[in-house]
């Protein structure tokens, strides 16, 4: 990897914990590490990041940048000189400028983990490979909740997860492991 390849990191803001402190299943209980670890590697090697965030302009929203909901995760905040994008719907690239900032830096290729993986992340991915961006999707970097089917009763995690991944694995580019990022990582190499 080079100063090409970028991760970006999707809304992983504190309502995420509060969801899955309520007892929500989810899939992946151990993302918010997983995204810690890419996070520092990818600071470690000298590689940018990049952080899309959700700024719901409905007052209702907990994912509202003025309230402490919407704060990042400790797992995710930016550091000095990483690009923060506030979104306002779903893809990290309506109406934010993060299209336009990754084009301007020479980015081609996203490594993509964060939340919550049906919906921001789905959406944020399609919308790159889209837009030519070559994506990775880190499968155990991702927060996934169940949600609920459309006749009725619950889809569990696993299998929104797993339906999500398969999609954007079939269309829009590869889903990866932490692990298969980090070994292609400059400073792992050298390790």
């Amino acid at each position: 990897m080079d100063r090409s390849t970028a991760l970006l990191i999707v809304d992983m803001q504190q309502e995420m914990a509060n969801v899955a402190a309520s007892g929500r299943p989810q899939a992946n209980p151990d993302a918010e590490e997983t995204v810690a670890e890419l996070a520092a590697a990818f600071r470690t090697a000298d590689l940018p990041v990049v952080h899309v965030m959700h700024d719901d302009p409905r007052p209702e929203s907990k994912f509202r940048r003025d309230l402490p909901s919407g704060q990042p995760l400790p797992c995710a905040v930016p550091q000095e000189g990483e690009a923060v994008f506030w979104k306002i719907g779903s893809s990290g690239f309506y109406g934010t400028g993060l299209e336009q900032h990754l084009r301007d830096a020479g980015i081609t290729r996203l490594v993509i983990a964060g939340g919550v993986a049906a919906f921001c992340v789905n959406s944020t991915a399609r919308s790159a490979a889209n837009l030519g961006f070559e994506i990775e999707v880190v499968e155990d970097a991702l927060i996934a909740f169940d949600m609920p089917a459309r006749n009725g009763g619950m889809l569990d995690a696993g299998t929104v997860l797993e339906v999500t991944l398969s999609a954007l694995h079939a269309g829009f580019g590869k889903v990866v492991t932490a692990a298969d990022v980090l070994a292609q990582l400059p400073a792992a190499a050298e390790a």
